[in-house]
Protein backbone atom coordinates (compact mmCIF):
# COMPACT_ATOMS: atom_id res chain seq x y z
CA UNK A 1 0.00 0.00 0.00
CA UNK A 2 1.53 3.29 -1.12
CA UNK A 3 1.15 5.98 1.50
CA UNK A 4 0.92 9.71 0.82
CA UNK A 5 3.29 12.00 2.66
CA UNK A 6 0.53 14.33 3.81
CA UNK A 7 -3.05 14.09 5.01
CA UNK A 8 -5.89 16.33 6.10
CA UNK A 9 -6.88 16.38 9.76
CA UNK A 10 -9.31 18.33 11.91
CA UNK A 11 -7.72 20.25 14.76
CA UNK A 12 -8.95 22.33 17.68
CA UNK A 13 -7.52 25.74 16.87
CA UNK A 14 -8.36 27.12 20.32
CA UNK A 15 -10.76 26.05 23.07
CA UNK A 16 -14.27 27.13 22.15
CA UNK A 17 -17.43 26.30 20.23
CA UNK A 18 -17.84 23.98 17.24
CA UNK A 19 -16.43 26.62 14.90
CA UNK A 20 -12.90 26.10 16.31
CA UNK A 21 -12.73 22.72 14.53
CA UNK A 22 -10.75 23.45 11.38
CA UNK A 23 -9.00 21.34 8.70
CA UNK A 24 -5.24 21.41 8.40
CA UNK A 25 -2.65 19.60 6.30
CA UNK A 26 -0.05 17.56 8.17
CA UNK A 27 2.38 14.70 7.68
CA UNK A 28 1.02 11.17 7.82
CA UNK A 29 2.11 9.72 11.19
CA UNK A 30 4.38 6.69 11.50
CA UNK A 31 3.32 3.55 13.34
CA UNK A 32 5.52 3.00 16.38
CA UNK A 33 6.39 -0.33 17.99
CA UNK A 34 3.22 -2.29 18.71
CA UNK A 35 1.10 0.14 16.69
CA UNK A 36 -0.79 0.06 13.42
CA UNK A 37 -1.42 2.95 11.05
CA UNK A 38 -5.05 3.11 9.98
CA UNK A 39 -6.31 4.71 6.78
CA UNK A 40 -9.47 6.13 8.31
CA UNK A 41 -12.78 5.77 6.48
CA UNK A 42 -15.07 6.91 9.31
CA UNK A 43 -14.76 8.36 12.80
CA UNK A 44 -17.32 8.43 15.60
CA UNK A 45 -18.30 11.66 17.35
CA UNK A 46 -18.60 11.48 21.14
CA UNK A 47 -19.37 13.76 24.05
CA UNK A 48 -15.72 13.75 25.24
CA UNK A 49 -14.73 15.18 21.84
CA UNK A 50 -16.96 18.18 22.48
CA UNK A 51 -15.66 18.56 26.03
CA UNK A 52 -12.08 18.42 24.77
CA UNK A 53 -12.86 21.02 22.11
CA UNK A 54 -14.30 23.31 24.78
CA UNK A 55 -11.19 22.93 26.95
CA UNK A 56 -13.00 20.91 29.64
CA UNK A 57 -11.37 17.52 29.03
CA UNK A 58 -7.62 18.09 28.71
CA UNK A 59 -5.30 15.50 27.25
CA UNK A 60 -2.52 13.90 29.26
CA UNK A 61 0.99 15.06 28.29
CA UNK A 62 2.27 13.13 25.29
CA UNK A 63 -1.17 12.13 24.01
CA UNK A 64 -2.38 13.04 20.53
CA UNK A 65 -4.14 16.42 20.98
CA UNK A 66 -6.50 15.93 18.03
CA UNK A 67 -10.15 15.00 18.66
CA UNK A 68 -11.55 11.62 17.72
CA UNK A 69 -11.75 8.59 20.01
CA UNK A 70 -12.88 5.88 17.60
CA UNK A 71 -12.32 5.04 13.96
CA UNK A 72 -12.90 2.41 11.30
CA UNK A 73 -10.58 1.84 8.38
CA UNK A 74 -7.86 -0.26 6.77
CA UNK A 75 -4.48 -1.20 8.18
CA UNK A 76 -2.04 0.90 6.14
CA UNK A 77 1.23 0.13 7.95
CA UNK A 78 2.51 -2.10 10.76
CA UNK A 79 4.82 -1.05 13.56
CA UNK A 80 7.58 -3.31 14.86
CA UNK A 81 6.30 -6.39 16.65
CA UNK A 82 2.76 -6.35 15.25
CA UNK A 83 1.80 -9.82 14.05
CA UNK A 84 -1.97 -10.01 14.57
CA UNK A 85 -2.85 -7.78 11.60
CA UNK A 86 -1.85 -7.55 7.94
CA UNK A 87 -1.90 -4.68 5.47
CA UNK A 88 -5.42 -4.08 4.20
CA UNK A 89 -7.20 -5.65 7.17
CA UNK A 90 -10.44 -3.88 8.02
CA UNK A 91 -10.48 -2.77 11.66
CA UNK A 92 -12.22 -0.49 14.11
CA UNK A 93 -10.23 0.92 16.99
CA UNK A 94 -10.19 2.97 20.15
CA UNK A 95 -7.74 5.79 19.54
CA UNK A 96 -6.88 9.46 19.89
CA UNK A 97 -6.76 11.83 16.93
CA UNK A 98 -9.36 10.01 14.86
CA UNK A 99 -10.60 13.11 13.01
CA UNK A 100 -7.98 12.57 10.31
CA UNK A 101 -7.30 10.62 7.13
CA UNK A 102 -4.72 8.51 8.98
CA UNK A 103 -4.11 7.76 12.64
CA UNK A 104 -1.95 5.42 14.69
CA UNK A 105 -3.27 3.16 17.43
CA UNK A 106 -1.90 0.37 19.63
CA UNK A 107 -2.73 -2.86 17.81
CA UNK A 108 -4.21 -4.20 21.06
CA UNK A 109 -6.94 -1.54 20.90
CA UNK A 110 -8.08 -2.55 17.42
CA UNK A 111 -10.66 -5.19 16.55
CA UNK A 112 -11.61 -6.75 13.21
CA UNK A 113 -14.76 -5.23 11.74
CA UNK A 114 -17.64 -7.72 12.11
CA UNK A 115 -18.66 -9.34 8.84
CA UNK A 116 -21.26 -7.40 6.89
CA UNK A 117 -20.75 -4.15 8.77
CA UNK A 118 -19.93 -0.96 6.86
CA UNK A 119 -17.40 1.72 7.82
CA UNK A 120 -20.00 4.02 9.36
CA UNK A 121 -21.43 1.37 11.68
CA UNK A 122 -17.98 0.08 12.60
CA UNK A 123 -16.76 3.56 13.56
CA UNK A 124 -19.66 3.84 16.01
CA UNK A 125 -18.55 0.80 18.01
CA UNK A 126 -15.29 1.31 19.93
CA UNK A 127 -15.83 4.24 22.31
CA UNK A 128 -19.39 3.35 23.26
CA UNK A 129 -19.01 -0.43 23.44
CA UNK A 130 -15.72 -0.17 25.37
CA UNK A 131 -17.35 2.31 27.77
CA UNK A 132 -20.56 0.37 28.33
CA UNK A 133 -18.80 -2.95 28.73
CA UNK A 134 -16.20 -1.62 31.18
CA UNK A 135 -18.71 0.30 33.28
CA UNK A 136 -22.13 -1.36 33.14
CA UNK A 137 -20.85 -4.93 33.03
CA UNK A 138 -17.42 -4.40 34.60
CA UNK A 139 -17.68 -1.88 37.43
CA UNK A 140 -21.45 -2.30 37.74
CA UNK A 141 -21.43 -6.08 37.47
CA UNK A 142 -24.73 -6.14 35.55
CA UNK A 143 -25.87 -9.64 34.64
CA UNK A 144 -28.86 -11.65 33.48
CA UNK A 145 -31.98 -11.20 35.61
CA UNK A 146 -31.00 -7.83 37.08
CA UNK A 147 -32.55 -4.40 36.64
CA UNK A 148 -30.64 -1.34 35.47
CA UNK A 149 -31.38 2.36 34.95
CA UNK A 150 -29.67 4.19 32.10
CA UNK A 151 -29.66 7.99 32.02
CA UNK A 152 -29.44 9.55 28.57
CA UNK A 153 -31.11 6.55 27.02
CA UNK A 154 -30.92 7.77 23.42
CA UNK A 155 -27.27 8.83 23.44
CA UNK A 156 -24.65 6.62 21.85
CA UNK A 157 -23.86 5.19 25.28
CA UNK A 158 -27.54 4.81 26.11
CA UNK A 159 -28.60 3.03 22.94
CA UNK A 160 -25.61 0.68 23.20
CA UNK A 161 -26.41 -0.12 26.83
CA UNK A 162 -30.06 -0.77 26.00
CA UNK A 163 -29.23 -3.19 23.20
CA UNK A 164 -26.72 -5.11 25.31
CA UNK A 165 -29.17 -5.31 28.20
CA UNK A 166 -31.79 -6.80 25.89
CA UNK A 167 -29.22 -9.24 24.51
CA UNK A 168 -28.13 -10.45 27.95
CA UNK A 169 -31.54 -10.63 29.60
CA UNK A 170 -31.34 -7.52 31.79
CA UNK A 171 -34.42 -5.37 32.43
CA UNK A 172 -33.53 -1.81 31.47
CA UNK A 173 -35.20 1.47 32.37
CA UNK A 174 -33.94 4.59 30.59
CA UNK A 175 -34.56 8.32 30.86
CA UNK A 176 -35.16 10.75 28.00
CA UNK A 177 -36.76 14.15 27.56
CA UNK A 178 -39.24 13.77 24.69
CA UNK A 179 -41.93 11.47 23.38
CA UNK A 180 -39.85 10.61 20.30
CA UNK A 181 -36.86 9.65 22.40
CA UNK A 182 -39.01 7.60 24.76
CA UNK A 183 -40.42 5.77 21.74
CA UNK A 184 -36.88 5.02 20.56
CA UNK A 185 -36.03 3.59 23.98
CA UNK A 186 -39.06 1.31 23.82
CA UNK A 187 -38.05 0.10 20.35
CA UNK A 188 -34.68 -0.94 21.79
CA UNK A 189 -36.36 -3.01 24.48
CA UNK A 190 -36.12 -0.49 27.32
CA UNK A 191 -38.78 0.93 29.60
CA UNK A 192 -38.76 4.71 29.01
CA UNK A 193 -39.09 7.40 31.67
CA UNK A 194 -39.72 10.97 30.49
CA UNK A 195 -37.72 12.96 33.03
CA UNK A 196 -39.54 16.17 32.07
CA UNK A 197 -42.86 14.69 33.15
CA UNK A 198 -41.97 12.02 35.71
CA UNK A 199 -39.78 11.63 38.77
CA UNK A 200 -37.57 8.72 37.74
CA UNK A 201 -37.03 7.54 41.32
CA UNK A 202 -40.80 7.34 41.86
CA UNK A 203 -41.28 5.44 38.60
CA UNK A 204 -38.55 2.97 39.55
CA UNK A 205 -40.15 2.43 42.95
CA UNK A 206 -43.54 1.78 41.35
CA UNK A 207 -42.23 -0.52 38.64
CA UNK A 208 -40.02 -2.60 40.95
CA UNK A 209 -42.35 -2.86 43.97
CA UNK A 210 -39.98 -0.64 45.90
CA UNK A 211 -36.94 -2.85 45.33
CA UNK A 212 -35.05 -0.47 43.04
CA UNK A 213 -32.50 -1.19 40.32
CA UNK A 214 -29.25 -3.07 40.70
CA UNK A 215 -27.12 -0.78 38.53
CA UNK A 216 -27.46 2.84 37.42
CA UNK A 217 -25.40 4.14 34.49
CA UNK A 218 -25.30 7.90 35.04
CA UNK A 219 -24.10 10.74 32.82
CA UNK A 220 -25.67 13.52 34.90
CA UNK A 221 -23.71 13.59 38.15
CA UNK A 222 -24.46 15.97 40.99
CA UNK A 223 -28.02 17.02 40.22
CA UNK A 224 -29.17 13.39 40.02
CA UNK A 225 -27.23 11.93 42.94
CA UNK A 226 -29.90 11.85 45.64
CA UNK A 227 -32.60 10.58 43.29
CA UNK A 228 -30.19 7.95 42.01
CA UNK A 229 -29.64 6.76 45.56
CA UNK A 230 -33.41 6.54 46.06
CA UNK A 231 -33.73 4.41 42.91
CA UNK A 232 -30.89 2.07 43.83
CA UNK A 233 -31.55 -1.40 45.22
CA UNK A 234 -29.77 -2.96 48.18
CA UNK A 235 -26.12 -3.64 47.29
CA UNK A 236 -26.66 -1.61 44.13
CA UNK A 237 -23.97 0.06 42.03
CA UNK A 238 -24.14 3.67 40.86
CA UNK A 239 -21.66 4.01 37.98
CA UNK A 240 -20.86 7.58 36.92
CA UNK A 241 -19.73 8.38 33.40
CA UNK A 242 -20.24 12.14 33.25
CA UNK A 243 -21.38 15.30 34.95
CA UNK A 244 -23.80 17.03 32.60
CA UNK A 245 -25.80 17.98 35.69
CA UNK A 246 -22.78 19.24 37.62
CA UNK A 247 -19.63 17.73 39.11
CA UNK A 248 -20.59 18.55 42.71
CA UNK A 249 -23.55 17.53 44.85
CA UNK A 250 -25.04 19.26 47.89
CA UNK A 251 -27.00 17.72 50.77
CA UNK A 252 -26.16 14.15 49.84
CA UNK A 253 -28.13 11.54 51.76
CA UNK A 254 -25.18 9.59 53.16
CA UNK A 255 -27.47 7.46 55.31
CA UNK A 256 -29.01 5.89 52.21
CA UNK A 257 -25.54 4.89 51.01
CA UNK A 258 -24.88 3.08 54.27
CA UNK A 259 -28.36 1.63 54.56
CA UNK A 260 -28.31 0.20 51.05
CA UNK A 261 -24.63 -0.81 51.11
CA UNK A 262 -24.45 1.19 47.90
CA UNK A 263 -21.32 1.30 45.76
CA UNK A 264 -20.64 4.61 44.00
CA UNK A 265 -18.00 4.32 41.33
CA UNK A 266 -17.14 5.48 37.82
CA UNK A 267 -14.34 5.77 35.32
CA UNK A 268 -12.89 7.64 32.37
CA UNK A 269 -11.88 5.49 29.44
CA UNK A 270 -9.09 7.89 28.49
CA UNK A 271 -7.46 7.45 31.91
CA UNK A 272 -7.15 3.67 31.53
CA UNK A 273 -3.79 2.17 30.61
CA UNK A 274 -3.08 0.45 27.29
CA UNK A 275 -3.16 -2.91 29.06
CA UNK A 276 -6.58 -2.15 30.56
CA UNK A 277 -7.96 -1.09 27.19
CA UNK A 278 -6.49 -4.22 25.60
CA UNK A 279 -8.23 -6.36 28.22
CA UNK A 280 -11.58 -4.69 27.48
CA UNK A 281 -11.02 -5.28 23.76
CA UNK A 282 -10.49 -8.99 24.36
CA UNK A 283 -13.65 -9.22 26.48
CA UNK A 284 -15.64 -7.54 23.72
CA UNK A 285 -14.18 -9.92 21.17
CA UNK A 286 -15.22 -12.90 23.30
CA UNK A 287 -18.68 -11.85 24.47
CA UNK A 288 -19.96 -9.11 22.13
CA UNK A 289 -18.35 -9.75 18.73
CA UNK A 290 -20.35 -12.98 18.17
CA UNK A 291 -23.52 -10.93 18.77
CA UNK A 292 -22.46 -8.29 16.23
CA UNK A 293 -21.43 -10.98 13.75
CA UNK A 294 -24.96 -12.38 14.05
CA UNK A 295 -26.39 -8.98 13.10
CA UNK A 296 -27.68 -8.03 16.54
CA UNK A 297 -26.93 -4.95 18.70
CA UNK A 298 -25.79 -2.99 15.65
CA UNK A 299 -25.04 0.67 16.39
CA UNK A 300 -27.90 3.12 15.96
CA UNK A 301 -26.73 5.83 13.54
CA UNK A 302 -28.31 9.26 13.92
CA UNK A 303 -26.56 11.25 11.18
CA UNK A 304 -23.43 11.13 9.03
CA UNK A 305 -21.31 14.21 8.19
CA UNK A 306 -18.21 14.66 6.07
CA UNK A 307 -15.22 14.99 8.41
CA UNK A 308 -14.55 18.48 7.13
CA UNK A 309 -18.00 19.34 8.53
CA UNK A 310 -17.04 18.23 12.04
CA UNK A 311 -18.26 21.57 13.41
CA UNK A 312 -21.80 20.77 12.24
CA UNK A 313 -21.58 17.33 13.83
CA UNK A 314 -20.55 18.85 17.16
CA UNK A 315 -23.35 21.39 16.97
CA UNK A 316 -25.88 18.59 16.51
CA UNK A 317 -24.48 16.62 19.42
CA UNK A 318 -24.57 19.61 21.73
CA UNK A 319 -28.09 20.44 20.57
CA UNK A 320 -29.24 17.22 22.20
CA UNK A 321 -31.65 16.14 19.45
CA UNK A 322 -29.72 13.11 18.24
CA UNK A 323 -30.77 9.52 18.80
CA UNK A 324 -27.80 7.18 18.63
CA UNK A 325 -24.41 7.92 17.13
CA UNK A 326 -23.15 10.78 14.99
CA UNK A 327 -20.39 9.70 12.60
CA UNK A 328 -17.92 11.48 10.32
CA UNK A 329 -17.21 10.06 6.85
CA UNK A 330 -13.52 10.41 6.02
CA UNK A 331 -12.37 10.41 2.39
Amino acid sequence: MTLPKEMTLIEITTPGGPEVLQPRRAEVPLAGPGEILIRVHAAGVNRPDALQRAGKYPMKPGMNPLPGLEVAGEVAALGDGVTEYALGDKVCALTNGGYAQFCTVPASQALPIPAGMDWIQAAAIPETFFTVWANLFGLGGAHTGQRVLIHGGTSGIGTTALMLCREFGIQAFATAGSADKCAAIAQLGGEPINYREQDFAEVIAQQTDGQGVDVILDIMGGSYLNNNLKALAMDGHLVMLGFLGGAKANDVDLLSILGKRAVITGSLLRARTKDEKAAIAQQLREYVWPVLEAGRCLPIIDKVYEYTDAAQAHARMEGGDHIGKIVLRVE
